[in-house]
C-alpha cells in the first residue's frame, strides 16, 4: 500500500531523506525532500524478524517513487526493538551493576524493586563501592579504586556490559569517568560501559534503573542497527544512518549504540513530530492510532511534551527523558467482543489484520471491520460485513469514542477544548467530533506520520543538572547548561553551527543549602 508524488525537479541526491518506522502492526517508510515534502510513502506488515519487513517497505517506497537508490542521502529508523526486548525479557545482555555510593546508600540495594524475572535476566552481579558526590559536586568520599578493581575481577567472566551509577553524578561525573577507565583496565576495552550521568536526571534509584536497562540493551541495539544497515545496503542505498529517539529527535549510530534506552518511545515521539510537520501546529493534542495501541500526547513548541514524572518501563521506574504519553490497547486490529454489551480490545490481531479481519475474509471481528461497515474506510470487501448487525457497529464505535474522550481528558492540562491532530493507520476509527476537542485535523499522509517524523527530525542534546549559585552567577550557570546541551547535540550528530536552544527550565531548590537551582536545557541542530 503506497502513495507517491514524484516531481521532475528532484533535489540533489545527498539531500533526500528516507524515514522508516517499525510499529507492532506495520512498518512505514517515506522519502522526503529538504523542505519536508513527501515524495513517496509506503506501508508494509511488520515481520517477525523486523528486518525483513524493513527491507520490503524500503523497496516498495523506492519503486513507487521512481527514484534510484543513490538519490537517498540520509536514512532514519524509528524502532521498537529495545521496547520489545524489555517487555519480553529476551535478548538482553547480562550486566554488572556498580553503584558509587557507599557508605551513604547501603540501605537500599540496586534493582530492589525490579520484577524478579527481569532482574534475573539482566543482573549478573551488583555491588556498592565507596564514592559519589554531594549536590554541589563536592565528593561524599573518595572513590575506592582498589575495592572497585576487586569487584570487577569477581564479575570478569559473568558480564557483557557494566552499568555505573554515582550519587549526584549528573552534577559531577568525575567518579563515574574514573570508574569507567578502571572497568576497561580490568575487563578490557570491548566491555560496554553505561554511565548514569549520560542517561538520567537526579534521582539516584530511577537513574540507576535506567542505566542498567541501557547497558542490557546494547546488544539488542547492535542487532537492530546492523539489521537496518544491512536492509538499506541490500536495497542499494548508500546513506548516512540515524536512529530516532524519545524526544522526537535523531542520534547517530555510534551515539545510539551507547544510549539505546533513548529509543524506547521513539515511535510515539516520531508520530507527534510528524503531526506537527503535517498540521503546521506547534501546540495541539496528537492521537496516534496504530494497529495495536493508541498513543495520545501533547505537542508543545513543535516537540512532544516531556514527562515530569518517573516513567515505568517493563515494571521498572526510570527518570530519563520520555514523552508524556497515555497509551491504551486500542487500534485498527483490536478484537471486538459483542457477547455482553460491546467491548473493543485491548488484544489485537496485530500484523495479521489483512488475514484475520472479516473485511479481508478472516473470521475475527476487529475495529477496522466496524469502520468499514460504517462507511468510514474503504478496505477489503465491505460485502463480507453485510450480516454484521448495525447495533454492534454503533455500539462498538461508541465504545471507541468514549475511550478516546476519557484518555483525552487525562492528557489535557485544562478543561478548555484543544485542536486534535489524528495520525496513524488506525485514525479512521476516530469520529469527526470528540468531547474536549475544538476540531479534528486529519492531515495528508497521516497514516505514515511516524515515518515522516523521523525523516524530518533534528538532532538534540539535553542537560538536567543542579548548580550552586553561591560561587556562580545565574547567567554563568545558564551558559554552562546551554553549552553542555549543545555539546551533547553535536555528539549525537548535529552540525555545530546550526545549534539553537529551544527550551530552558529553571527550578529553584529551596530545600538545599547553597542557593541551589536545577536547570534543564534542550538544544537542537541540523544533521551534520
Amino acid at each position: 500500500m503506497s502513495r507517491s508524488t514524484p516531481r521532475p525537479d528532484d533535489p540533489p541526491a545527498a539531500e533526500l531523506r528516507l524515514g522508516v518506522d517499525v510499529g507492532g502492526t506495520n512498518t512505514d517508510a517515506v522519502i522526503v525532500d529538504p523542505a519536508g515534502q513527501v515524495l513517496a510513502s509506503a506501508k508494509s506488515p511488520t515481520t517477525a524478524d523486523v528486518t525483513t519487513g524493513v527491507g520490503h517497505v524500503i523497496r516498495s517506497v523506492l519503486s513507487d517513487s521512481g527514484l534510484a537508490p543513490g538519490a537517498i542521502g540520509y536514512a532514519m529508523l524509528g524502532t521498537t526493538h529495545c521496547t520489545n526486548a524489555i517487555v519480553t525479557r529476551r535478548g538482553l545482555d547480562r550486566v554488572g551493576v556498580i553503584r558509587l555510593g557507599a557508605p551513604a546508600t547501603l540501605a537500599i540495594e540496586p534493582l530492589l524493586t525490579w520484577p524478579t524475572e527481569l532482574r534475573q535476566a539482566v543482573c549478573a552481579s551488583r555491588a556498592i563501592v565507596r564514592g559519589g558526590h554531594e549536590y554541589d559536586g563536592e565528593p561524599l568520599v573518595g572513590l575506592d579504586a582498589g575495592e572497585l578493581r576487586a569487584v570487577l575481577r569477581d564479575m570478569r567472566d559473568a558480564v557483557a556490559a557494566v552499568a555505573i551509577s554515582g550519587v549526584f553524578a549528573p552534577v559531577n561525573p568525575a567518579h563515574e569517568h574514573t570508574a569507567r577507565d578502571i572497568v576497561h583496565e580490568v575487563l578490557g576495552e570491548d566491555v560496554a560501559v553505561s554511565l548514569s550521568s549520560q542517561i538520567g536526571s537526579l534521582s539516584l534509584l530511577e537513574r540507576e534503573n535506567a542505566t542498567v536497562l541501557n547497558a542490557a540493551l546494547i546488544g539488542v541495539a547492535r542487532t537492530a542497527i546492523d539489521g537496518f544497515a544491512r536492509a538499506v545496503q541490500d536495497c542499494g542505498i548508500s546513506a548516512r544512518l540515524f536512529l530516532g529517539q524519545n524526544d522526537g529527535s535523531l542520534m547517530s549510530l555510534d551515539y545510539a549504540l551507547q544510549h539505546p534506552i533513548f529509543t524506547v518511545a521513539s515511535g510515539p515521539a516520531n508520530s507527534i513530530r510528524g503531526a506537527a510537520a503535517l498540521s503546521r501546529l506547534d501546540e495541539a493534542l496528537v492521537i496516534d492510532i496504530g494497529g495495536t495501541t493508541t498513543d495520545i500526547g501533547m505537542l508543545h513548541r513543535g516537540f512532544p511534551r516531556e514527562s515530569a514524572l518517573a516513567v515505568e518501563i517493563g515494571g521498572v521506574r526510570t527518570n530519563f527523558r520520555m514523552p508524556d504519553l497515555v497509551s491504551i490497547g486500542l487500534g485498527g486490529g483490536s478484537r471486538v467482543y459483542s457477547d455482553d454489551g460491546c467491548r473493543v480490545g485491548p488484544d489485537s490481531v496485530g500484523y495479521r489484520l489483512t488475514q484475520d479481519a472479516r473485511a479481508f475474509g478472516g473470521g475475527q471481528l476487529t475495529a477496522t471491520d466496524l469502520a468499514v461497515a460504517a462507511g468510514r474506510a474503504r478496505l477489503g470487501d465491505p460485502g463480507l460485513l453485510d450480516s454484521l448487525p448495525t447495533s454492534v457497529v454503533e455500539a462498538g464505535l461508541a465504545h471507541i469514542a468514549q475511550r478516546l474522550e476519557d484518555t483525552l481528558d487525562r492528557v489535557k492540562l485544562s478543561a478548555a477544548p484543544v485542536p486534535v491532530v489524528a495520525v496513524g493507520g488506525g485514525s479512521l476509527l476516530l469520529p469527526d467530533r470528540l468531547q474536549g476537542a475544538s476540531r479534528i485535523i486529519r492531515p495528508p499522509h497521516a497514516e505514515v506520520a511516524n515515518a515522516i517524523g523521523v525523516a524530518i527530525a533534528q538532532v538534540s542534546g539535553t542537560v538536567d543538572q543542579v548548580f550552586s549559585l553561591d560561587g556562580l552567577s545565574r547567567a554563568e550557570a545558564l551558559e554552562r547548561a546551554s553549552q553542555g546541551a549543545s555539546e551533547r547535540a553535536v555528539a549525537a550528530g548535529a552540525k555545530p553551527d546550526s545549534i539553537e536552544i529551544i527550551d530552558r527550565e529553571e527550578i529553584p531548590l529551596a530545600y538545599l543549602p547553597g542557593n541551589a537551582v536545577r536547570l534543564k536545557v534542550k538544544a537542537v541542530g541540523q544533521l551534520a
